[in-house]
């Protein structure tokens, strides 16, 4: 068993690499929260939630999330959508590239993408949206990074308006898990709405193959890396796949759970925290024998909000180990790490 190393946007990582399978222990170690008090009007019980995201993001980096309220309707239709679109032939899918847009909505195809520097491309395939902006907006006509309009498949009825309805409905959600991060970041519980008015909230769906037969360590779903943004919302179907890196360098799987979010931080959150919040390297390999779909929903801040270690999170014997940065320059930086027409790196 070799280390490896993933450069993130905040720096190298370290794991251990050792073949694509991932231990199973018992999963006390990625905690399951409620979030239905968020919902409500007791602050003792959103502040009871805000601890509970204190110590998943201080000790683990991932949680389930319960009661999230995106209707179980919602989901399903997008699921429909989204099988829809990749069946499609490659041509028609093609005619959206994500190639197209600089923002990064559209298509993009199996190994168009690789997380992981050290390997070979990621075996999955997607379609990226985000706020869905005229062309006349006025962030969009001065070329505001993130701000775009989407590109959407031509002859696919009922697919923009599923994905547009769970776009919504994500939102809202992590409107809460941002104020959720507040309480645990003992600041005031609506600190962060004011930076989320535009947010760069950047939605996929993605369609893994079968890789049961896979001997390829170098080329698998999604490589080791850790997200981009403030924190993602991760809805999955029914096919284990995602493996989380734990404290002792060892990759343990993450199953779904039937009616909850997988929520994980973000490097942008890790900036802001001084890595107080701990966004945690994890990757995808479909070994079920059967495709798999997932709806990832990366949730950063408005484009030109600054990203600044925040005061009560640095002291004289823990400076700020990052300097500001605009988050709409932080991320496209990242997707021109990540993606092979941004690189030059298509061969």
């Amino acid at each position: 068993m070799g280390e490896s190393t993933v450069m993130t946007g905040n720096g190298p990582r370290a794991f251990f690499s050792g073949g694509l399978e991932a231990s199973q222990p018992a999963f006390d170690s990625i905690p399951v929260i409620d979030f239905g008090p968020m919902r409500g009007d007791d602050p003792a019980a959103r502040n009871a939630v805000g601890e509970a995201v204190r110590n998943a993001c201080t000790q683990v980096g991932f949680f389930y999330a319960r009661n999230h309220g995106v209707p179980q309707a919602i989901i399903d239709a997008t699921f429909d959508a989204a099988h829809r679109f990749f069946d499609l032939p490659l041509d028609r899918k093609q005619a959206i590239s994500v190639e197209k847009s600089d923002a990064m909505r559209g298509y993009t195809p199996l190994l168009g993408e690789n997380t992981d520097p050290e390997n070979k491309g990621d075996l999955h395939e997607g379609f990226d949206l985000a706020l869905d902006l005229p062309a006349d907006d006025p962030d969009v006509a001065a070329g505001v990074f993130g701000y775009a309009p989407n590109q959407w498949p031509d002859g696919l009825d009922d697919f923009r308006e599923p994905l547009t309805a769970y776009h919504g409905a994500a939102r809202a959600f992590g409107e809460r898990v941002f104020r959720a991060f507040a309480l645990a970041l003992e600041l005031p519980e609506d600190f962060f709405l004011p930076k989320i008015t535009k947010p760069m909230a950047h939605m996929r769906v993605l369609h893994y193959p079968d890789q049961s037969t896979a001997t390829e360590e170098k080329q698998i779903g999604i490589g080791a890396h850790s997200d981009y943004e403030c924190f993602t919302i991760l809805c999955t179907d029914d096919k284990p796949a995602l493996q989380v890196l734990n404290s002792a360098g060892e990759w343990i799987q993450a199953p779904p759970i039937p009616g909850a979010f997988i929520v994980n931080v973000g490097d942008m959150m890790a900036r802001w925290t001084n890595d107080y919040f701990q966004s945690t390297l994890h990757r995808a390999i479909n070994q079920t024998g059967k495709r798999r779909y997932s709806i990832p929903f990366f949730f950063g801040v408005n484009s030109r909000e600054t990203i600044e270690v925040l005061p009560s999170c640095q002291s004289q014997e823990r400076p700020a180990k990052y300097a500001p940065i605009t988050a709409g320059d932080y991320i496209r930086s990242r997707f021109d790490d990540t993606y092979a027409h941004r690189t030059g790196d298509e061969a």
